[in-house]
């Protein structure tokens, strides 16, 4: 079943690479504004639009996390909106220091060319653990709408430890089992980054200090699984786009077990480093995963006022 929910995580075809200079023809006047208080805006950006109307907007959502929620699948999914420009990469601008140095300028170049109309989404899954990131995306946009996907924190720790695990053996270096980072002495090693990232109360207490609650909308990554057309749907509500996603745009692929996207004919599936199954765990161990989430899950359901069907 481990296997399953993280063989859902898409990984597609992606847009073509954006041009590395940003272009404000055609650009929100707020966003035009904005740059111009922050330094980065020049006269000589004014007209570097593409000729056919476009141009690169910052970001109006955000996908913030969470790290093996499944960000990857959502932004694909939400990708088949006509109505939707995704940007290629993370881009690691609000918790990244080199990067956030480079001003908002840096960050609109590295968003993808769009119509006034359309709505562009970056997706960077560490945003959510990080404690600088939720003022400085306030900084930029305090009305912004920001999209976090969550799943069983339990599942999230495996999926963790199974990408940096075989992001080694494709390097060909070694990397300790699973046990040696989740128990110290015979207890449960609290000081594991991974299970810190499944504390999902305590981030999203941060970033309730800065957004009301009515401008995050979380996706449940484990139904976003099973039966993804509608979580889609009321994603499409909370970014108040015109229903486009329709229930045939995905279909259940037997041979891998998971749903893959159909869009204008072509089917698109995930790539083999998504669907990797989680390492053996002994039963006890998981039992000791699954009380020291009890109550920080708890936690979690009274601040966000919902349940997720989690252990």
């Amino acid at each position: 079943m481990a296997a399953l929910l993280l063989g859902a995580v898409l990984l597609v075809t992606q847009p073509q690479l954006v041009p590395s200079r940003p272009a404000a023809s055609g650009m929100e006047p707020s966003q035009q504004e904005l740059l111009r208080k922050a330094g980065t805006l020049g006269d000589d950006m004014q007209d570097s639009g593409a000729t056919n109307g476009s141009a690169q907007q910052l970001p109006q959502t955000i996908i913030i996390g969470v790290r093996k929620g499944g960000t990857r699948a959502l932004l694909e999914m939400l990708s088949l909106h006509p109505d939707v420009a995704a940007a290629e990469n993370e881009v690691h601008f609000f918790d990244w220091e080199e990067h956030y140095s480079h001003g908002l300028g840096w960050y609109l170049s590295q968003m993808p060319f769009s119509f006034p109309h359309q709505l562009t989404v970056e997706k960077t899954p560490a945003y959510f653990t990080s404690p600088k990131v939720p003022e400085r995306v306030h900084s930029m946009n305090p009305s912004i709408r920001l999209l976090l996907i969550l799943r069983d924190p339990s599942e999230r720790v495996l999926s963790d430890y199974t990408q940096v695990f075989y992001n080694h053996m494709q390097k060909r270096k070694p990397y300790p089992s699973i046990e040696e980072f989740l128990l110290r002495d015979g207890r449960l090693n609290v000081d594991y980054k991974a299970l810190n990232r499944s504390l999902y109360h305590v981030h999203m207490q941060n970033w309730l200090r800065f957004f009301p609650l009515r401008h995050i909308h979380i996706v449940d990554g484990d139904r976003l699984i099973r039966n993804p057309f509608p979580e889609i749907q009321k994603v499409e509500r909370f970014l108040k786009l015109s229903p486009q996603i329709n229930a045939s745009n995905f279909y259940f692929n037997k041979t891998k077990g998971f749903y893959c996207l159909r869009d204008s004919g072509r089917d698109r599936c995930l790539h083999e480093s998504k669907g990797r199954a989680h390492p053996q765990v002994d039963p006890k161990l998981l039992n000791k995963l699954h009380e020291y989430f009890h109550e920080p899950n708890k936690k979690f359901f009274e601040l966000v006022g919902r349940t997720f069907d989690w252990h």
